[in-house]
């Protein structure tokens, strides 16, 4: 007969792990029957009690029993008295019990005797007794050879890995969770969160790749399911990450939760995030709270930029020091953006450089920035280029800008290309800008597409240009032009992100089709934000509508701003009206401001205007 009395040792000292030899007598009747039956002389009782004293504590009740038990052949009694000896220092004398019930069929003392000599050094006879455990089905054996030999590397770690998790063993089911999960993304080609942050660059994945990696997530979410369901809270926190990265925010959030009142810190931390996200900035700072007093770093600087988004810039700046005392750089880096905030740039820099050194790339770009406003290229190049070499966007656009105001255009175009490939929407627009201006427009249209893509008004204005075959700026009513053409489409785009060039062409395209209230929408918008040309054509079409009054005032603003055109339109209506001295002005004002076809006929005008005074 075998008991369980290893349970009685192995959760509280975490050395060895609960027998599953056998049930526990659950009542003080059963354990009275046993010590009557006990001082009967039978084994089985004996062997039964001798598991029920170890288990409460009693080594010195439980030995003569178990010793009984054992000399009468009981390999469970031989087991147990291992566990004892165990519990009491006698490691050697607990291993000759543990092999004697071994080699009796006692997988659980297997197990035992296996991790007294993998605690020994000796590997090969571990791998040997923790193998006998687990090929009998011992779920913490089969654990323990995985563990084995995963660390050797070996193949086989999976297959003994997964034997224990099917039979419930739940750090089992976490790792195969975690390994199937790492295995996925590498398939996937994208990083885990045990790259431990790091970026890689990779192909993108083929449809099988795509397909098998999602075959292994979703068998990692049934294990990390499976150890989750038995109270494991790393796993209950992964579980959660994957369910919020698929969008099931709700399920994410208990999981989160469950995992959080567990004590597990990043949990309470991604609930806070999961929280604040939902709008719940109240509750939120609750879970943070939580997680920065247990040490997380991350909650500490969610804290702190709450904080200082609310104002509250001293609690912000305590707890971005709370994040650094824990040991994430982010809270120096956080630290040196309130200072900049608050003009401290000093303090600002010694921030960044502390963030910088300990490889914070943005961080390193910051200062960079921190140092080319107080004039110091010289030493803002070399953070650019650390931050760039790991990967900030922003720094290969920032040293792109560097090389372009030394005149090192090659160089500074390679860095600009390198920013466009990662994104950077205004990285993009100048690599566009130079292909433009070197004749390449199929490859400037690429990189404009993006930019105007990615947000750039600039960038869509000048992609409408590359589009453009229409009318001139200066046409303001004329034949009804057809359906909008892409061109069109982009001068709209970026009129409504406030270009005014872009918006004074959108107003001519409005004009050609006799759409006169969207025209004077559009060119007033240009005129009010400081357009000469929006000035003018407004003015135009003011003047064609009737409203002449409206219409001098906008050509004057125009004229007065240095518009020849303008000035030219005043010339023309004060001689109509008779007024030729002002007439005579404004003529000198379009000689001088051009253009060239606006020079000649100001200065024909100006001529018949002196003809006509002095006659």
């Amino acid at each position: 007969m075998e008991t369980m009395g290893d349970r009685a040792t192995l959760l509280e000292t975490g050395r060895l792990p609960q027998s599953a030899d056998r049930e526990d007598p659950a009542t003080a009747v059963d354990e009275a029957r046993h010590r009557e039956a006990a001082a009967c002389g039978d084994i089985a009782s004996m062997s039964v009690l001798g598991s029920l004293l170890l288990r409460r504590g009693d080594l010195d009740g439980a030995e003569p029993y178990l010793r009984r038990a054992t000399a009468d052949g009981d390999r469970a009694a031989a087991n147990n008295l291992g566990v004892l000896l165990h519990q009491r220092g006698h490691a050697d004398e607990a291993a000759g019990w543990w092999r004697i019930a071994a080699v009796a069929g006692s997988s659980a003392a297997a197990h035992a005797l296996g991790r007294h000599h993998r605690e020994r050094g000796d590997e090969p006879a571990a791998e040997y007794w923790l193998r006998q455990s687990a090929e009998q089905g011992h779920a913490l054996g089969a654990y323990a050879l995985a563990d084995l030999l995963e660390h050797r590397s070996d193949v086989g770690a999976e297959r003994w890995m997964r034997a224990a998790a099917e039979h419930g063993h739940r750090e089992a089911a976490y790792r195969l969770a975690r390994a199937l999960e790492r295995r996925a993304a590498e398939t996937r080609g994208v990083p885990t969160a045990t790259d431990s942050g790091a970026e890689r660059e990779s192909a993108e994945p083929d449809t099988g790749s795509r397909i098998l990696g999602g075959s292994l997530l979703a068998e990692a979410e049934q294990f990390y399911r499976q150890a989750a369901a038995r109270g494991h809270r790393r796993a209950a926190l992964q579980l959660g990450a994957i369910l919020e990265r698929r969008g099931d925010l709700k399920e994410a959030g208990r999981w989160y939760l469950t995992s959080a009142k567990d004590g597990e810190a990043r949990a309470a931390c991604a609930l806070g995030f999961l929280l604040r996200d939902a709008g719940d900035e109240d509750n939120a700072a609750v879970w943070w709270l939580k997680a920065a007093q247990d040490g997380d770093g991350n909650a500490a600087n969610a804290l702190g930029a709450l904080h200082a988004e609310r104002g509250e810039t001293q609690t912000a700046e305590r707890w971005y020091r709370a994040a650094m005392d824990a040991g994430d750089v982010n809270g120096a880096y956080n630290l040196g953006l309130l200072c900049a905030e608050q003009k401290r740039s000093r303090q600002a820099e010694q921030w960044y450089r502390r963030a910088a050194y300990a490889g914070h790339r943005e961080a390193a770009n910051a200062l960079a920035v921190l140092l080319m406003q107080a004039g110091d290229a010289s030493g803002a190049e070399p953070w650019f280029s650390k931050a760039a070499e790991a990967g900030s966007v922003d720094a290969a656009f920032n040293l792109g800008i560097l090389y372009a105001g030394r005149d090192e255009e090659p160089v500074a175009f390679e860095w600009y290309e390198r920013a466009a490939a990662a994104g950077h929407t205004e990285a993009a627009l100048q690599v566009g800008i130079v292909l433009l201006r070197e004749g390449d427009q199929q490859a400037a249209e690429r990189h404009l597409r993006c930019a105007a893509g990615g947000g750039s008004a600039e960038a869509a204005y000048r992609l409408a240009t590359v589009l453009d075959r229409g009318p001139r700026e200066d046409v303001i009513l004329g034949e009804a032009a057809g359906g909008k053409t892409e061109c069109e489409e982009w001068y709209e785009r970026a009129a409504e992100l406030g270009h005014r060039r872009a918006q004074v062409r959108v107003g001519t395209f409005a004009a050609a089709r006799d759409d006169v209230v969207a025209a004077a929408r559009w060119y007033r918008a240009a005129a009010e934000a400081g357009s000469l040309g929006g000035a003018f054509n407004l003015g135009l079409l003011l003047a064609r509508e009737g409203a002449e009054p409206e219409a001098l005032v906008w050509w004057t603003r125009a004229a007065d701003a240095g518009h020849g055109r303008a000035a030219l339109r005043l010339a023309l209506l004060y001689a109509r009206r008779g007024d030729l001295p002002e007439a005579q002005k404004w003529c000198a004002k379009a000689v001088s401001n051009g253009p060239p076809e606006v020079t000649e006929r100001a200065a024909r005008l100006s001529e018949a205007l002196q003809q006509e005074l002095t006659a």
